[in-house]
């Protein structure tokens, strides 16, 4: 192995098989491979899968019925939970995470305590003129906005997101680089994420990049910092329309053929603990979704005295490929 060993063991799931896709535990020791965690360094919170869209691609099953948010109470234990432990970067997720009514009261808590806060936004949720104070408490945060923006193409992104996303993504960047995101000069961040509208693997990363920053300028005036493609991870609603379609055997099959064992030492389920809206602690977000607790343990807020020990395992399942495909998920 020329890409680094990791010590320790992997937890292995009772996960749904597939019978003609082994299991990621094996292909990692095939490979002499074990999946264990580094210094954690990152602090990833879940505040609710309340959410104003209900994408197609949705690996958390998110949507505007839902009723799962992180109480203000967990709020204050996860502040506790970050001046203890310093983490570098605490990443703000759902759903929508904006439409957690503690979600400002978050973010003027925890800025202090960590030098990169990011907020993962679908864009849509930021066009309500209730929510103009967040925009202006994450630019007086710093807060790094990390944009959902799957496709240049109108018709794709309205049949994975729903009637008239398109547009108003256009105008929440618009409206955020009014603000100073993205503009040079400002230091403030807003990064976008671009996933594929089907079951296939996402073009590369810099000719994509390219292509977005140079039509959105030119057709919108829209400017960004970086854009990252990753894969849909088959799980939620996506793995539903997989199983559906008859293609969820083969887009798992396609992950594991592009299976990169150089990809495993930076993933990031190995620097980051994700915590649910109800105080639960899971190995990433993915596992959240997949219902696999940190180290294979349910294990609650109010039971962390501190970070994961060095070297403990980390849940796996058929799911994982996705964030070794290719380049990989860090």
């Amino acid at each position: 192995m020329k890409c680094g060993q990791l010590s320790h063991r992997t937890v292995q799931t009772s996960a749904r098989r597939l019978p003609s896709i082994e299991p990621f535990h094996l292909m990692l020791a095939r490979h002499g491979l074990e999946l264990t965690r580094g210094r954690t360094t990152t602090l990833q919170i879940n505040v609710g899968l309340l959410c104003n869209q209900a994408c197609r691609h949705c690996h958390l099953e998110a949507g505007p019925d839902h009723k799962e948010l992180m109480s203000t109470e967990t709020v204050n234990e996860l502040v506790a939970l970050a001046r203890r432990c310093h983490f570098e970067t605490i990443d703000i997720t759902g759903g929508a995470p904006e439409m957690n009514p503690n979600l400002a009261h978050m973010i003027r808590k925890l800025s202090p305590l960590a030098p990169r806060i990011m907020l993962r936004s679908n864009l849509t949720a930021l066009t309500d003129r209730e929510r103009d104070d967040l925009t202006d408490i994450c630019k007086e945060h710093r807060v790094v906005i990390v944009a959902s923006f799957p496709s240049l193409n109108e018709a794709q992104v309205e049949a994975q997101r729903g009637q008239g996303v398109f547009r108003k993504s256009i105008a929440a960047m618009q409206k955020l680089n009014s603000l100073g995101y993205g503009q040079v000069g400002y230091g403030l961040e807003i990064d976008l994420v671009c996933n594929p509208t089907g079951a296939f693997l996402p073009s590369p990363q810099d000719q994509t990049e390219k292509r977005f920053r140079q039509v959105l300028e030119k057709k919108w005036g829209v400017v960004f910092d970086h854009l990252f493609v990753f894969a849909n991870v088959p799980l939620g609603r996506f793995r539903q329309w997989l199983e559906r379609s008859g293609n969820l055997e083969k887009y798992i099959e396609k992950l594991a053929s592009s299976f990169n064992h150089c990809a495993i030492e930076g993933l990031m389920c190995r620097t980051l603990v994700s915590v649910a809206w109800d105080g639960y602690f899971y190995d990433c977000d993915f596992n959240l979704a997949r219902g696999l607790f940190m180290g294979g343990r349910k294990t609650h807020i109010s039971e962390m005295a501190g970070l994961p020990e060095l070297g403990s395992p980390i849940a796996v399942s058929d799911h994982c490929y996705t964030c070794t495909a290719g380049s990989g998920f860090t």
